[in-house]
């Protein structure tokens, strides 16, 4: 196993991670722009070193500054949590050619399932059914009409390169197209640095289901059960629970089964979420995301499993620690995802300074947070500024328990605002209660205070 270990984030994953390096033994070499340097993950790593001021383009998303800091510090691995180079081939090829480990899938991989329509060709491969829609990335506006003209409308324009919702636009008449393309394709080259795009059609009331998948590189596969993230705020997800409510057994067997083969046909090696799209009993695959969730948290409350342990086995060569037979998941877990944003002002961003931060406790509450009195939210960074997990024995428990959980959470500061509550008011909607919910929901809760 490794000696030391180098985490290449910030927030709450990076001291997610952390913490299962202290209970494995694993010395740990944080990271931290100038905005960070009080960080949470920064007091409680072995050891916390600048790599840069506090925009992300010159720290997190600094491959260099990165490497140096890992190799300067006796580190032999690197953990790139999610976002940022979580799933940049080309870092983890400069890790590689650094003999630093990349805790992930090889470069390779990342480089052929980081291309979202490639990503789709792959898939059909496999046997998975997909959505109509381009199948190859595209550079023009013309070659997406030509694409438009044959799957109709509505559609999705997609970043190649994208994830976490960014770099999506729906695009519901031809008229629109233009502008629509070009939006996209200037928040995919600021945000992942790669202005390909690729269309396909778009489901307006689906849901959104994913299967957590570990890999040992090797063709072994287990899946960890799937998990329904269908309350979404432009394309971001806001709750996830698994199991996924009122999806037949034999329809998540089919879509389970579909992730198990598809992560098998490429050798998966780590772990990765198969995302797909449910619409009545049929399915389509949608993306790979080849790198830890932020809605983990469920799947270890129902599982009992380290998926960061198993990640950093996996990387070290000892490879997975369980079998699909041991994979048990027992009762309900909701994740509640707490955001310095306004869902009065369309969910903007409400940077300031945190006076009071008091999450909430009791049986079978999960709080993964770096915030504290004191935090500074800035505008450099994403809003989250905690990650609420409850498990209960069955849905109506959790939901009563996630509520209970978030009523408790008290944060306050001059001009920062949470979710806390509009989480409250999805918890208690008549749809999500009976489990009807679709992708749409929120936008049905929040007529005209969405703003772009």
């Amino acid at each position: 196993m490794f000696s030391t270990v180098l985490i290449a984030n910030r927030g709450e994953i990076a001291l997610r991670v952390a913490r299962t390096c202290r209970e494995m033994g694993i010395r740990t070499i944080a990271v931290c722009s100038d905005a960070d340097r009080e960080s949470a993950v920064a007091r409680y790593a072995d050891r916390c070193v600048r790599i840069g001021p506090s925009a992300a383009r010159h720290s997190y998303l600094n491959p260099a500054a990165l490497v140096t800091a890992a190799l300067q510090n006796g580190a032999e691995a690197v953990h790139p949590g999610y976002g940022f180079l979580s799933e940049d081939p080309d870092f983890a090829e400069i890790c590689e050619a650094n003999d630093l480990t990349f805790i992930g899938p090889p470069a390779a991989l990342l480089r052929r399932l980081g291309d979202k329509a490639d990503a789709k060709q792959i898939a059909r491969e496999a046997g998975l059914p997909t959505l109509p829609g381009s199948s190859r990335s595209l550079l023009t506006v013309e070659e997406a009409r030509e694409v438009a003209d044959r799957i109709g409308y509505p559609l999705i324009v997609k970043a190649t390169a994208g994830g976490g919702g960014r770099g999506m636009t729906v695009v519901r008449d031809g008229r629109d197209l233009g502008q629509a393309w070009g939006r996209a394709r200037a928040v995919a080259q600021s945000t992942f640095g790669d202005p390909r795009l690729y269309i396909e059609r778009f489901l307006e009331n689906a849901r959104h289901i994913e299967v957590q998948v570990l890999g040992d590189g090797r063709g072994g596969v287990v899946e960890l059960g799937e998990r329904d993230c269908s309350v979404q705020r432009r394309r971001q997800k806001l709750i996830e629970e698994t199991p996924a409510p009122g999806l037949p057994a034999r329809l998540s067997q089919r879509i389970r089964d579909a992730a198990v083969r598809a992560a098998r046909h490429v050798d998966y090696a780590g772990a990765g979420t198969y995302e797909f799209l449910v619409d009545e009993d049929e399915f389509v695959f949608m993306e790979v995301n080849c790198r830890i969730q932020v809605e983990h948290p469920v799947t270890e409350m129902v599982t009992g499993i380290d998926l960061i342990r198993e990640q950093l086995r996996v990387a070290a060569g000892y490879g997975l620690s369980v079998t699909q037979d041991d994979v048990r998941p027992r009762g309900v877990a909701i994740e509640c995802r707490i955001n310095a944003e306004d869902p009065l002002r369309g969910f903007l961003p409400t940077p300031g300074t945190v006076a009071e931060f008091l999450p909430p406790s009791g049986p079978f509450v999960r709080v993964d947070t770096h915030g504290y009195p004191g935090f500074r939210v800035t505008a450099d960074y994403d809003p989250m500024l905690a990650k609420v997990s409850v498990w209960a024995p069955d849905r109506r428990q959790a939901i009563a328990r996630a509520d209970r959980a978030l009523e408790e959470f008290r944060v306050a500061g001059r001009g920062v605002h949470t979710t806390r509550d509009f989480l409250r008011e999805v918890l208690a909607d008549p749809a999500f209660r009976a489990a009807k919910h679709t992708t749409g929901l929120v936008d049905t809760m929040t007529p005209g205070r969405d703003v772009d």
